[in-house]
């Protein structure tokens, strides 16, 4: 489990967003939050929290942004611990080496047009290339309520149950870290943990159509996977959805009434490659809710 939370700021609506959702979890889970600006990375032009006027260019705008967000964090959040820091490097190393040390980093991703989706820019996609700490993408215009249920006037509302956490299980090589992120968020949420997961069709020579969706049927059985983390989280209420097909359309089609989608990445040392799967491709481009990748072995 993360020691602090560290969220990438550049000024821009996605980071603002993600900074405080990153907020919401530090305080979910009781740990700090830390607000981290990378030195090349370029800032956006914004309009501060407190709609104050960006400072001229030769002032130092990333100091300042980060303190007027931390202001205002502290006043939406009292009880927040929050530290500000401007690291030295390139945007990908520095992240990434934030994330590794606080044990998980959140980063804005821009909306795609008017589809409430996701758009992954490059420096985000390296990041999760290469953090070996879960990464969560949070969507410009996310908000506190968006996570919640609709209340009985069909209101958004922030005071009312969260919605579901949903989980893409790979049953040909289920991640330990993957699962428990989702049932521990689901459990600090007392929210539903749906587990999405494919599987291949038996063909009519009676060898199996392994479909290409990157969660597929494998050794193992999906209760005998949950059964130890059922035992672990007694109190979170688990429901499996069997897909065949895309199973990224199927968790995109989830996110719709989802806190966070959970999904894994394999950690490759190679290079080269985006190392990044078909399914988690599908889900950080086209998926309504805040999604977290989660590397594992």
């Amino acid at each position: 489990m993360p020691r602090v939370i560290a969220v990438g700021l550049d000024g821009s609506p996605e980071s603002l967003a993600a900074a405080d959702w990153a907020a919401r979890e530090a305080l979910l889970r009781d740990v700090p939050l830390r607000l981290v600006h990378a030195g090349e990375l370029p800032l956006h032009a914004y309009t501060p929290f407190g709609g104050e006027a960006v400072p001229p260019p030769g002032a130092d705008r990333s100091a300042r942004m980060l303190r007027e967000v931390g202001t205002a964090l502290r006043h939406r959040h009292p009880a927040l611990r929050i530290t500000a820091d401007q690291i030295a490097g390139q945007p990908v190393a520095a992240l990434s080496a934030a994330a590794g040390e606080a044990g998980l980093l959140v980063l804005g991703s821009r909306g795609i047009g008017t589809v409430a989706g996701l758009l992954v820019g490059s420096v985000a996609l390296a990041v999760l290339a290469r953090a070996e700490s879960p990464v969560v993408l949070v969507r410009a215009g996310e908000r506190a309520e968006h996570e919640h249920l609709p209340d009985a006037a069909g209101t958004s509302s922030a005071a009312t149950p969260y919605r579901e956490v949903v989980l893409g299980l790979d049953l040909a090589g289920p991640g330990d870290a993957v699962i428990e992120f989702a049932f521990d968020a689901a459990r600090r949420r007392a929210a539903v943990l749906r587990v999405v997961h494919g599987w291949s069709v038996p063909s009519s020579n009676g060898d199996e159509d392994v479909l290409d969706t990157g969660l597929y049927a494998g050794p193992a059985d999906v209760a005998d996977v949950l059964e130890p983390w059922r035992d672990k989280f007694p109190d979170v209420e688990v429901r499996t959805q069997s897909v065949v097909g895309g199973a990224g359309a199927h968790l995109v089609d989830a996110s719709r009434e989802a806190a966070l989608v959970v999904v894994g990445r394999r950690i490759r040392r190679a290079p080269v490659g985006s190392h990044v799967g078909p399914v988690t491709h599908a889900v950080l481009h086209h998926a309504s809710a805040p999604v977290a990748v989660v590397p594992h072995a």
